[in-house]
């Protein structure tokens, strides 16, 4: 690879800064005859892709089982119970029930956190949990049956993410569960708040139907506060889940707001996702510059508008609910001109980047820094303009503060303008739970203080990512089933994501070890423990610092299909535009997890120690973070094991 692909400094890891002329013998601490300062130990640490997955993803482990690392169990007849691409699902599912939906979706602050950024670029975590969803519905992947019923039944108000997530664990735990929800149709933001061309209704249906045959019911148009009351549900049910999410938009803060055709980017989605909203006007203005707003802009262009509408034919008509515009089927539709505007330079907008650049291809004007100040508005009352102003916008705390430039005003012409700046709870009919900020109040497991058994989680804690939402659901089951068997509600984790289970290999090998000892700590003798081991996974991150980065070669992420749209080809394109890996592809991709925190079997230690103190642990007795050991009697403690570990599973310890 030539030096003007792969910059010599970017891939040059060494122990010594430049300048650097003494060394520090660490001859006194090592060679002390009969003993050693230091000796390894094995430190299993949270990666942090898994510390940056909202859902707490067992991302290394996944991806250790797609490139081969993990191995599935065996039958008795001594052939895998499963292929690794099951195997892999199931690992991935037990803390997210939706992987072909957010493998599409996701921003991936998994990937923003993965180590190998250090390196060249992050692992395609996104991609290849896209690669498993599609290949568990492509074969009819389902989960396992849940164990004997509890008894105890438990009602989740809201069909979408949160809530979803969240009656998937209770019905693995044995509870019975009742959904219940407003719309015709399960999913919540995953259907109503993202277009169709990202999500597929079909994977959707998919995805939602394996979690209905573990005998989770729905109850559908059906709105809790008006249908059915919150006293009938603490009466019927053991508990109570709040999961109905925030789908109500946040109006445009400008003076003129309140026009006709000046709407929330909820009402505008879900107007599109019902199939009312066919299309739009000529010139459509967004002010937001999250992912929702990238969303609204996509389907504007590809919605277009209709030369010389009639007022039944506003698209305000159809996003309030009336019926679908008849003439946008015989009319031949023009490009609409689409403006997003964010109160935030473009480089600085919270949104996906690759999407805002996917926008951007499609002709939409994307303008940064600039606050809306008032809406210009015709006779009729309706808005023909937004007038923005320059602006500063900076976070001080959790507050956004907007410094608006006076003397920079200037009007944007728009027949339809969005805001896409926030979403609200509608807490008809369940006003106890409002605080007055817009938010239901939760502690730590999500329990609602003062409400034993009542529990929330999403969108009505914070409107943040729709995999926030399924981690939220998650923990909350955990705390819901605590509370029905009784048991005091457990502090959680520093770090609250799935992790590898070194014991579960254990038992998958058949290897067994006394009631009465720790399974998992022992010393370099037992054949029943992980000698000198220890897991940190709940309460450290371990950072790119503490690899061999040196062990990893320059190898480029293979990246998914991406179909790009131009201005004129967007205009009624309705197509997904992402592919999935292929099988190969994915897992070469896996294959470039650096496993941070875990051992991922590359010999490494067992060849570079000059004591051969360090050798493989025999393969009947070996499973995954359990492939080597040490010889204490030979080990001198030189630390070269560590230095050349690339994962940091290795450390040097017991002398401290």
């Amino acid at each position: 690879m030539s030096s003007t692909t792969v910059p010599s400094d970017k891939l040059t890891f060494r122990r010594y800064r430049d300048g650097d002329t003494a060394f520090k013998s660490w001859r006194e601490q090592i060679f002390q005859a009969s003993w050693s300062h230091k000796c390894p130990t094995y430190i299993q640490s949270t990666p942090p892709c898994q510390g940056s997955c909202p859902a707490g993803e067992d991302i290394r482990g996944y991806l250790n089982i797609v490139r081969g690392i993990e191995k599935p169990p065996l039958r008795a007849d001594g052939k895998p119970a499963m292929g690794w691409q099951e195997y892999a699902w199931r690992r991935l599912t037990q803390a997210n029930p939706f992987p072909s939906v957010m493998g599409r979706v996701c921003p991936a602050p998994c990937e923003t956190g993965c180590n190998r950024n250090e390196v060249e670029d992050h692992v395609g975590i996104n991609s290849v949990e896209h690669y498993l969803g599609e290949y568990a519905i492509a074969n009819g992947l389902g989960f396992d049956a849940p164990p004997a019923p509890t008894g105890k039944r438990v009602a989740v108000i809201g069909g979408g993410p949160a809530g979803l997530s969240c009656a998937y664990q209770l019905a693995l735990k044995g509870h019975a569960v009742t959904v219940f929800d407003e719309h015709e149709h399960l999913g919540g933001m995953m259907r109503y708040g993202i277009p169709g061309f990202r999500t597929p209704r079909e994977i959707l249906d998919a995805e939602i139907q394996r979690i209905l045959a573990l005998g989770v019911e729905a109850r559908l148009a059906c709105r809790v506060g008006t249908d059915v009351t919150l006293e009938q549900l603490r009466r019927d049910f053991d508990a109570v889940f709040l999961g109905m999410g925030a789908q109500s938009g946040r109006p445009l803060p400008a003076a003129g707001g309140d026009a006709p055709n000046v709407v929330t980017a909820t009402a505008f989605l879900r107007a599109f996702n019902d199939g009312r909203l066919r299309h739009v006007g000529k010139r459509v203005v967004i002010v937001g510059g999250g992912d929702t707003s990238i969303d609204v802009a996509t389907v504007a262009r590809r919605l277009g508008h209709i030369d010389n509408p009639r007022p039944t034919d506003f698209p305000e008509r159809a996003i309030a609910g009336h019926m679908a515009h008849d003439v946008a089927e015989i009319s031949v539709k023009q490009g609409a001109e689409v403006t997003l505007t964010s109160v935030f330079d473009v480089e600085r907008m919270q949104a996906n980047k690759h999407e805002i650049e996917q926008a951007l291809a499609e002709g939409i004007a994307i303008r940064g820094g600039l606050a809306p100040v008032g809406v210009k508005r015709d006779a009729a009352g309706r808005a023909i303009a937004l007038t923005v102003a320059r602006c500063e916008a900076k976070f001080v705390g959790p507050k956004l503060e907007i410094k608006v430039a006076e003397g920079t005003e200037e009007d944007i012409p728009a027949d339809l303008i969005v805001s896409a700046v926030g979403q609200a709870v509608d807490f008809t009919g369940l006003e106890e739970f409002d605080t007055g900020r817009g938010a239901i109040q939760a502690d730590r497991n999500y329990q609602v203080p003062g409400k034993p058994g009542t529990f929330a989680g999403g969108d009505v804690i914070r409107p943040h990512l729709l995999t926030t939402a399924i981690g939220h659901g998650a923990i909350a089951a955990e705390g819901i089933d605590r509370f029905l068997r009784g048991e005091a509600l457990e502090k959680r984790p520093k770090i609250d994501v799935h992790a590898f289970d070194i014991k579960r290999k254990m038992v998958e090998k058949g290897l067994t070890f006394s009631e009465t000892h720790e399974p998992i700590h022992g010393t370099d003798r037992s054949n029943a423990a992980v000698h000198n081991y220890d897991n940190r996974s709940e309460r450290y991150v371990i950072p790119h610092d503490e690899l061999f980065l040196g062990h990893f070669g320059y190898t480029p992420r293979l990246r998914r299909k991406v179909i790009t749209l131009n201005r004129e080809s967007a205009l009624g394109n309705f197509e997904e535009r992402l592919a999935p890996l292929a099988e190969t592809e994915a897992v070469a991709e896996a294959k470039r997890c650096m496993s941070c925190g875990l051992c991922f079997e590359c010999d490494n230690c067992v060849v570079y120690c000059p004591q051969t103190a360090v050798a493989r642990v025999p393969k009947k007795e070996s499973t995954t973070g359990r492939y080597v050991y040490t010889d204490y009697d030979k080990c001198i403690g030189c630390h070269i094991c560590a230095d050349v570990c690339p994962t940091g599973y290795i450390q040097m310890g017991l002398g401290e």
